[in-house]
């Protein structure tokens, strides 16, 4: 078997708050930084479809997020997120790129952008939602708020294999999922989907999003609202919204081949015109 496209990345780590985070970059001198931003309870191998198609043309940063995969343990908040966001770019002196955000990856992007709204060139969000206190109903505010509890009623394995099957739609993409659950306790994962969602809550406001914009969302995408609050985003901002065929939640590896060329003809454009609209 050939070697993951993560082991000829360089594999780096830095200190920030009360946890270490890693991450990965890959640099070729290109002008432009992919900053890949993976879901929740996901870890840096959901974009290892993504990342082989652009890293000869782009420098690639990609991690696990505070709290998730190899950055664990860590007390997970936005602040202290958007704190590690900004480290690492301090750490490899990238000024504005590019971020690809899927799930709670757009949401820790919007929360950088909310404190440093000047450092992205560009944003991409993949089946994830906007920040935006009229987006969400009270009911939509308290079901999130029970997520934690509600999730410790499922058997172990049960309460697994349904977050894998919900969030995917083809069997490469539910393996892959399943796998970066096996870290978790189940305590841990379902702690860990409070705090993320509750979280949020605390987060949201209303954002401004000044640069470039484009939004994908899985045919299938059936987690919660992600589709009808995708639809509402692009119908008040006018940012392009994307379907993409056959794919779920994790449209990026359920159908990758669209997701990257959609990915691609979007960052050609911005580049043509010259990046911030």
């Amino acid at each position: 078997m050939g070697k993951s496209i993560f082991e000829i990345m360089e594999e780096k780590q830095i200190a920030v708050g009360n946890g270490t985070v890693y991450y990965w970059v890959s640099y070729g001198g290109f002008k432009t930084t992919l900053f890949f931003l993976h879901g929740l309870t996901a870890d840096h191998t959901l974009f290892e479809k993504q990342i082989p198609a652009f890293i000869k043309r782009y420098n690639i940063i990609c991690w696990d997020t505070p709290a998730h995969g190899k950055s664990r343990p860590f007390d997970f908040t936005y602040a202290l997120a958007a704190q590690c966001i900004k480290a690492i770019l301090d750490k490899e002196q990238i000024k504005e790129p590019v971020f690809v955000g899927q799930s709670m990856g757009g949401f820790l992007v919007q929360a950088f952008m909310k404190r440093y709204p000047q450092m992205a060139t560009a944003f991409i969000g993949i089946d994830t939602c906007p920040f935006g206190l009229d987006y969400y109903s009270k009911a939509d505010c308290w079901w999130l708020r029970q997520i934690e509890w509600m999730s410790m009623c499922f058997p172990e394995k049960l309460l697994r294999k349904a977050l894998a099957k919900s969030c995917t739609r083809t069997r490469d993409a539910y393996e892959s999922y399943f796998a970066s659950l096996r870290p978790y306790s189940k305590k841990e994962l379902c702690h860990l989907m409070g705090v993320v969602y509750v979280g949020f809550l605390k987060e949201n406001c209303d954002l401004e999003i000044t640069c470039p914009t484009l939004i994908l969302v899985g045919q299938y995408d059936r987690t919660g609202k992600v589709k009808q609050y995708c639809r509402e985003w692009a119908k008040r901002t006018g940012f392009p919204l994307q379907i993409i065929s056959d794919a779920a939640h994790n449209a990026n590896y359920d159908n990758s081949k669209s997701v990257n060329e959609k990915i691609e003809l979007f960052l050609q454009k911005i580049d043509k015109n010259g990046g911030r609209r």
